[in-house]
């Protein structure tokens, strides 16, 4: 079991050094966050020191699944996933950048259905280009199946948020302003009739005024939103997609967000192993 261990652990040390770009990236943000964890540890700040955990641990998820899963990140979508999840954890979190920054939220959403497109494409062509499989996939077929696979793993991010939420009182599905509400709820005989209630300035509960300006709405608005911009990322990776497998691979935009199946001088995993095999042969 041990032997295992250490077996994987050096293969993903060379998975994650085997692209130039991609480890300097991933030596600079690793770095920043392992300066800003020990700056909230001295703070006591153990919340935040959580997330610094967390983010150190993603960062070698793409390495981990390209060891596992013999799949090859192009160095361009690596880099991207990479900033991706500093973006998120350390300057969304950490930086409260998703209440000081307008639409960082929405960026990273968008940037998600994108991506999570990508990987829904390639995990369709891998199938596809297999010579052990008889039938082969349309370019629009494809295209469709990556577009509803991003939207699939948007709307499971939004239960996710939902139900950190509702179970443990957290604010993911960040809260909007509104000044109108349309609502069947105060109709007076109790039936289906809208009221609506407009230029909503301030709202008093318990006898306290929010000093908001008006409406609180509890994270649906937040929540729409982003399904429509993961929506967008999605249809523009689809398109991309579709016209990549069209042309049969010529599309060189696309295909640095394609993963690929690696080839055998490249899965380290297996050479790991056999070097292991061969020194205990000697």
């Amino acid at each position: 079991m041990l032997r295992k261990i250490k077996n994987r652990w050096k293969a993903m040390k060379m998975e994650v050094s085997e692209h130039k770009s991609s480890f300097a990236v991933y030596l600079i943000l690793r770095a920043f966050v392992i300066v800003i964890m020990i700056l909230q540890i001295l703070n006591r700040n153990y919340e935040d020191v959580f997330y610094c955990i967390l983010t150190l641990v993603l960062l070698l998820v793409p390495s981990f699944i390209q060891m596992e899963f013999k799949i090859e990140l192009p160095t361009t979508l690596e880099i991207i996933i990479l900033i991706f999840i500093f973006a998120a954890e350390i300057l969304g979190e950490i930086g409260s950048y998703y209440t000081r920054i307008p639409n960082w939220d929405t960026m990273l959403h968008t940037l998600n259905g994108f991506l999570a497109a990508a990987i829904g494409f390639s995990l369709v062509d891998i199938l596809n280009r297999n010579e052990k499989i008889t039938f082969k996939l349309s370019p629009l077929y494809m295209a469709v199946v990556a577009f509803c696979f991003s939207m699939t793993i948007g709307v499971m991010w939004e239960f996710f948020e939902c139900g950190m939420d509702t179970f443990f009182g957290m604010d993911t599905q960040k809260d909007t302003i509104v000044n109108s509400i349309s609502t069947v709820m105060l109709d007076p005989a109790g039936g289906t009739q809208v009221v609506t209630i407009e230029d909503i300035k301030e709202v008093t509960i318990n006898g306290q005024e929010l000093g908001l300006g008006g409406y609180l709405d509890i994270g649906l608005l937040d929540t729409m939103e982003d399904l429509f911009v993961n929506f967008i990322g999605a249809i523009v990776f689809s398109i991309i997609g579709y016209f990549y497998v069209k042309k049969r691979g010529r599309g060189k935009f696309a295909s640095r967000f394609i993963p690929k199946l690696k080839k055998e001088e490249a899965d380290f995993l297996k050479i790991v192993e056999e070097d292991e095999k061969k020194e205990t042969q000697m």
